[in-house]
């Protein structure tokens, strides 16, 4: 097991959760490296699950639910996606995405592995960002 020490997994995991940005969890991966050696995959998929939900908040989406099939973004009240992006999006690929409430945007993605579908959520999350 990567970290056998009970005590140190679980810090190493509180400090994950609670880095605040990208560059704190860029940080925290050198840090493991030096003192654990190679991230497995497991840990790798913890940072980037961390990232991406940073990114989410960042944007003003209070929540990812995410099935191999579908998946919903709930949106904060004050967020920062402009919603004629979200129509855009609707309008533009009826077929992927679909208004389910006026915070939910549902999406369709028949992901081939957990890897297919963090990769759509983070380019779905930069397209809201970027407006492209």
């Amino acid at each position: 097991e990567y970290l056998p020490d009970v005590h140190t997994r679980l810090i190493m995991y509180k400090r994950i959760a609670n880095a605040k940005n990208e560059e704190e969890l860029g940080e925290l991966q050198v840090e493991m490296i030096d003192r654990f050696g190679l991230l497995p995959e497991q840990i790798k998929l913890l940072f980037r699950l961390t990232a991406l939900r940073q990114r989410a908040q960042t944007l003003g989406i209070s929540k990812i639910d995410a099935s191999a099939v579908t998946g919903r973004l709930s949106f904060a009240q004050h967020t920062r996606v402009d919603p004629r992006l979200i129509v855009q999006l609707v309008q533009q690929q009826p077929k992927v995405y679909k208004l389910t409430g006026p915070t939910q945007l549902q999406f369709s993605h028949n992901a081939a592995s957990a890897d297919a579908k963090i990769r759509f959520i983070e380019q779905m999350l930069a397209r809201l960002a970027t407006g492209s």
